[in-house]
């Protein structure tokens, strides 16, 4: 059982970050945030994979003013992605934007924080501000380096300035490229604030490397009860770092959508395509709401076995395959069959 460090609650529109609320999934739109149809269409696949926040880049007016009309056509959410321009942070404000990211030290002048922080307060916005280890501020990186502790003393040194402001509504994200030095920091900035954190390692890679290493990093903060809402950074599709982020939350048993896939790795006993079949299985299942357990596995001797713990399961042999429930044997299959019989004793009990 994980116990998460409880911290102050906010809001970033309906959803609420920190204190007893769930950890939340985020995501970022690739596409030109002034393309409002385009946009629009990928913010609606996020959300059908589960995504609860997203964030929008804020290149410039157009992209700011366009926020009205992507909040009117969708559900969940929206940040605005702020560098340089503060006025660019007030005009998504004024034009829907439920929240904002900026990194205090780029907007400039602190005339023009507070004026980011008053439209803050009138428009009831909560904002992050994202430490990034490409971009501290000259005289800590001269003191101390790219470290842990300069990651901390630029985010309370932001969250001071901020707070002398008469505002506090805010999260706090400390990110690098390093799995280490991402979890130092957040550990550190952890032991001495009750600030809700947006978690997550940035520039992570591909997909598969990436994953690996947002496994890595979100994970280990996690199971440390440290992280209140997370983004897992790909390049590629955001749909898959809202998937990979539920599949996180899924391990480590912290909160559940969809179905968990239990797949064996093979051996020299596998008579039947078990990479096809798992994919198949992961594939076909990807849209269900139902939080059950699937086993996939290539033996059929000891497949059920194996898997006794799962809702249902297949297990293949040559030219053949069972499926399983709850350990049990439901019925024998040819080969061919086995997927399309799997998913008719799913939908039969209501499963989807």
């Amino acid at each position: 059982m994980i116990t998460r460090k409880t911290t102050k609650q906010i809001s970033v529109g309906s959803v609420k970050i920190g204190g007893d609320a769930p950890v939340s999934i985020q995501s970022m739109t690739n596409t030109d945030t002034r393309d409002v149809e385009a946009t629009t269409a990928q913010i609606h696949r996020l959300e059908e994979a589960g995504c609860e926040i997203v964030r929008l880049a804020v290149v410039d007016e157009e992209a700011a003013r366009a926020f009205r009309p992507i909040k009117d056509k969708i559900k969940i959410p929206m940040i605005a992605d702020i560098h340089f321009d503060h006025k660019l942070a007030i005009l998504a404000m004024e034009n829907g934007a439920d929240a904002i990211r900026i990194n205090p030290g780029n907007i400039g002048s602190k005339d023009k924080v507070k004026a980011v922080v008053d439209a803050a307060k009138a428009h009831k916005c909560s904002m992050r501000i994202g430490v990034n280890a490409g971009s501290l501020e000259k005289d800590l990186l001269k003191k101390y380096g790219i470290c842990a502790n300069s990651l901390v003393l630029s985010a309370k040194n932001h969250i001071n300035h901020i707070e002398s402001l008469g505002f506090s509504d805010i999260k706090i994200s400390l990110k690098a490229s390093s799995v280490p030095l991402t979890y130092q920091a957040y550990q550190l900035f952890s032991q001495s604030s009750d600030y809700p954190l947006h978690i997550g390692v940035t520039e992570a890679g591909t997909f598969f490397a990436g994953t690996v290493k947002s496994a890595a990093g979100i994970g280990a903060l996690l199971l440390s009860g440290i992280g209140d809402t997370l983004r897992v950074s790909l390049t590629g599709d955001p749909v898959e770092e809202v998937r990979v982020g539920w599949q996180l939350l899924n391990a480590l048993e912290i909160r559940r959508r969809g179905p968990e896939i239990i797949s064996c790795p093979t051996c020299g006993r596998t008579e039947i395509d078990m990479v096809s079949l798992a994919e198949k299985v992961e594939s076909l299942s990807s849209g269900f709401q139902s939080t059950i357990s699937i086993a996939v596995m290539g033996c059929p001797v000891n497949g059920p076995g194996e898997a006794k713990h799962a809702d249902y399961g297949i297990a293949g042999g040559r030219g053949q395959g069972i499926i399983f429930k709850k350990g049990q044997v439901v019925k024998k299959v040819k080969e061919n069959e086995l997927i399309g019989e799997f998913f008719d004793l799913l939908k039969n009990d209501g499963v989807k």
